[in-house]
Parts: C-alpha cells; sequence; structure tokens
C-alpha cells in the first residue's frame, strides 16, 4: 500500500495518532502494531516507523499526548480537590484509549524526558488539590518502653513464676535503631504529603478504571463525574461539624 489519502506531510504523524486512538478504543492497546495502523490509515507501512520508530515509540507519543491533556483539564479545573477528581475521571471517560496507554508503562517508553515532563505536569496539579486538603490530626504514638516493662505485645516473655525475662537475641524483633525505616517513616514517604497524593490518586484512579470496566454497581448512576463527586466528597471532605 503506498497511497497516504491527500495528508501533508506536517499532519500526517497527527493523523497516525487520531488513527491509533480509534484503533485502541475498538480494539485495545494490544492488537495495535505499526502494520495494523498502516493500513487502517491507508499509508504505507513504512510510514508509521518513519515518525515513530516502531511500536514503542508510538506508544509513547500517545502516552505524552495522554499526560499533557490529563495536565491540561487539571489545570482547567481549578484548585480544588474534588474538582481535580472529577476532572480526573472525566479524561478517562473522555480518553480511554489514551488513558489505557498512559498507565501501561511497559508499552512505550516510560523513563523519556518528554513522558516524565508531560507526567510531572499532571502530577503537579493534582499534588496542589491535595494541598488544599485540612490537615488531618495527628497519629497517636506508642509509649517508650521502661525497664522492667514491654510497650509492645512480644518484646518479652513471662517466665513460670511470672517474672519477665528479656528474649534471646534471635527470638527478639530488632529495636527500630537496628532495622531499616520504611518508607512510611521516612520523610517524604507514605505518612505525609505524598501519602495523601497517593491516596487521592488511588481513589480518583480506581474510580475512573472501575467505571470504565462497568464494574460499578447500576445505584451509582450514569455520570461518572457526579458519580465521582460523590465518592471523593465522602472519602476526603469532612463533614461538617454537627455542634
Amino acid at each position: 500500500m503506498t497511497g497516504t489519502r491527500g495528508y501533508h506531510h506536517g499532519d500526517l504523524r497527527r493523523a497516525l495518532l487520531d488513527v491509533a486512538v480509534t484503533a485502541i478504543e475498538e480494539s485495545g492497546p494490544a492488537a495495535l502494531s505499526l502494520r495494523e495502523l498502516a493500513r487502517r490509515a491507508g499509508v504505507s507501512h513504512a510510514a508509521p516507523a518513519h515518525h515513530f520508530g516502531d511500536r514503542a515509540g508510538l506508544f509513547t507519543a500517545l502516552a505524552v499526548q495522554g499526560f499533557d491533556s490529563l495536565a491540561e483539564a487539571l489545570d482547567g479545573a481549578g484548585g480544588e480537590l474534588l474538582d481535580l477528581g472529577v476532572a480526573y475521571v472525566d479524561f478517562a471517560v473522555r480518553h480511554r484509549a489514551h488513558f489505557e496507554v498512559m498507565f501501561q508503562p511497559d508499552l512505550y517508553r516510560a523513563d523519556a524526558a518528554e513522558v516524565r515532563a508531560a507526567r510531572e505536569r499532571a502530577g503537579a496539579a493534582l499534588r496542589a488539590g491535595v494541598a488544599t486538603l485540612p490537615a488531618l490530626p495527628a497519629q497517636p504514638t506508642l509509649p517508650e518502653s521502661r525497664p522492667g516493662t514491654a510497650a509492645h505485645p512480644g518484646t518479652a516473655d513471662r517466665s513460670a513464676d511470672g517474672a519477665d525475662r528479656p528474649r534471646d537475641a534471635a527470638d527478639r524483633p530488632r529495636d527500630a535503631a537496628d532495622r531499616p525505616r520504611d518508607a512510611a517513616d521516612r520523610p517524604g514517604g507514605l505518612d505525609g504529603p505524598q501519602g495523601d497524593v497517593l491516596a487521592a490518586w488511588s481513589i480518583v484512579h480506581g474510580f475512573a478504571t472501575l467505571w470504565l470496566a462497568g464494574a460499578l454497581p447500576a445505584g451509582v448512576g450514569d455520570d461518572p463525574g457526579e458519580a465521582a463527586r460523590t465518592v471523593i466528597r465522602r472519602v476526603f471532605i469532612p463533614a461538617p461539624d454537627p455542634n
């Protein structure tokens, strides 16, 4: 096949991406090859390879396009987390093909500079929305151990006469100073702003994925934005104090 359907050279790359989006919406990304893309677009088999190099290059371009569009949608939603979450779900529903590709990094070159930059723009908007949440109350801490007592269950064994005796070193859990710090204990770990962002993204992304899969109960209605708004409000927006 050698025809080009009258595409101007500068428009062909964009036209190929549009055709790829349609193909993914119909059959998913797994079925799309450069040869199939050329057939659908009515161009030579060499044309997609000229513009994208290989299949991973095609999906990399789609991922960049998707993250750029997501960042634009989030930027236009305002700074409140509730509106950002609704915009995220709306993007997923309206741009299903991009959404499928963006979150399958094995399909494309996830470390490409243009992917990282586009992904960071989208992430920055979500982080800004999380920053508007009211601060959560501090979590209680366990009391410090005192000599002769066990602050945590199992740090000491009780002998037959009722007296506490230390466990052997092989049986005793390592003290906090002896073990590596978990990610949640480190500055910037999950027990902090990074965890708040992950929680917010998990909720809105999970909702969008369930909606696209048709896995939500019928009672949620047929408006994904309004359904998402209700869910996000219940999870992240504190109810008014009745007092």
